[in-house]
Parts: C-alpha cells; sequence; structure tokens
C-alpha cells in the first residue's frame, strides 16, 4: 500500500512531533500548527468561517486526496508549537486582537484604498474590472470600520466584565449570544467579500501591464484577506465558544 494510501486508512499523519488528524477540525488544525494557515489556503480549505469542518470533510466537499493532503500538511512545516492564541484568557485575547488585527486593518485599509484609486485612474481604462473591484473593496471598509468599532465599544468591554465579575453581570442584550450571532453574520459578509475580491483579481496576480503600484495593490489585497481570514478564525472558533461556555458555566453555577 502506498503513503497516501496508508495516511488515507490510517487517518493521520506523524511527523517529527506534529500529528494531523483528519478528524481534526480545520480551525484545530491552525490552532496547533499556525503556519498551516496559509497551505490550506493555497487548497482552498476555509477555516475560519468553515473551522468547524473537519480535514476529511474539508477535503470531500473539495474533492481533495485526504491522505495526500495529510502527507503535504505535516510536509510543509518543522515541529511546531500551539498557537499563543490558544492559551489567553478571554481578556488577554480581546486586547490581542485590538492590537495586533484591528490595529493592522486601521493601517493597512487607507493604504490599500489609495493605491486602488490610483490604478483605477492609471489602468482602469485598459482594465475596466478594475472600478468594480475597487466598489467591492469600499464595501469591504465600510463593513469592517463599523464592525471593528461594534466590537471595540460593545461586544469586547461586555467580555472583560463578564470575565472579571464574580457575579453574572446583567448585560442590556442579554445573553452574549446576541451580539455574538451579529459578528459571526457579518464576519460570513466579509468573508464573501474577500472571495469575490480574489475572484476578480485572479487571485491576485497583477496582469503583463500592471506597473509597480498595481503589484503592491495585489499584494496588499493577499495579505489583507490572509490577515483577515485569521483575524476571523481567533473571534470564531477560540473567542467565542470561550466567552459562551464561561457565560453558560457562570449561569449554571448561580442556579445551583
Amino acid at each position: 500500500m502506498g503513503l497516501y494510501a496508508l495516511a488515507a486508512v490510517l487517518g493521520f499523519v506523524q511527523h517529527g512531533r506534529m500529528a494531523i488528524d483528519l478528524d481534526m477540525t480545520l480551525a484545530q488544525v491552525v490552532d496547533a500548527h499556525p503556519p498551516l494557515a496559509r497551505e490550506l489556503e493555497r487548497r482552498g480549505l476555509d477555516y475560519c468561517c468553515g473551522g468547524g469542518r473537519t480535514l476529511a470533510e474539508a477535503c470531500a466537499w473539495h474533492e481533495l486526496d485526504p491522505g495526500l493532503t495529510i502527507v503535504e500538511l505535516a510536509a510543509a512545516v518543522n515541529d511546531s508549537v500551539a498557537a499563543e492564541w490558544t492559551t489567553m484568557t478571554a481578556t488577554e485575547l480581546v486586547d490581542y486582537l485590538e492590537a495586533t488585527h484591528h490595529h493592522y486593518l486601521r493601517d493597512e485599509l487607507p493604504r490599500i484604498a489609495k493605491l486602488m484609486d490610483k490604478i483605477v485612474a492609471v489602468h482602469g481604462e485598459r482594465h475596466p474590472e478594475l472600478a468594480y473591484t475597487a466598489s467591492v473593496f469600499a464595501h469591504l471598509c465600510a463593513d469592517l470600520e463599523p464592525h471593528m468599532l461594534k466590537e471595540e465599544r460593545v461586544l469586547f468591554p461586555m467580555i472583560r466584565e463578564l470575565e472579571s465579575s464574580t457575579l453574572m453581570p446583567s448585560f442590556h442584550c442579554g445573553s452574549l449570544g446576541n451580539p455574538i450571532s451579529v459578528m459571526l453574520f457579518e464576519h460570513d459578509a466579509v468573508g464573501g467579500l474577500l472571495s469575490e475580491l480574489r475572484r476578480l483579481t485572479g487571485g491576485y496576480q497583477s496582469p503583463a501591464d500592471g506597473c509597480a503600484s498595481y503589484v503592491a495593490c495585489l499584494a496588499a489585497l493577499a495579505e489583507l484577506e490572509a490577515n483577515t481570514h485569521m483575524h476571523i478564525h481567533k473571534e470564531n472558533n477560540v473567542l467565542f465558544p470561550m466567552v459562551l461556555h464561561m457565560e453558560s458555566a457562570r449561569n449554571a453555577a448561580l442556579q445551583s
């Protein structure tokens, strides 16, 4: 039996101390081995909004050979350690999200917008698709900016209060599951816009006549996609389940 077939039968590959199991969810793969995020993205495997799927389910959905996929993933990185965000408290994690991903977006979105305006002005006549690309990017910015404010001014302060309180705080929204459900819905919308940007740009590939600004803009969009996918993963698959479990445990303790 070949290596790939054997891997498919066994359902895992061990590479040094690193194991990848077909029963692991995509979110668990990234949490255990952060360098594999890009490898999953290269194969179209959505580990952020679709992070609850197992590797086996995702391979089946995308018609990928599961044995070959886990062998390739195991070979893509050497021994790695679990992601730092998996050991953080809820308060530490929201502080980290604001300091890293929110800070990144506030720096990058205006820079990309200027590059986008420039390449539309210079290349728009030869590449009419750029006008729609710019419109989708503007829509993305219009979604992300208020989304971050809602997290920073509403949801994240409530998470900090929940973790620091000995009693169950009374929130105007009732359960934290309510604002979290809104954030999840908005994350799905952002994911859709990122997918559309990738489609419109042919996977962020500059045309033959693209200038340095064109190349820089598409490279920035590719990095924005990767960073935002990781950002959404940390919230959808780590922070939000942690907070909902904390809230449920606190309520159960008060009722006992």
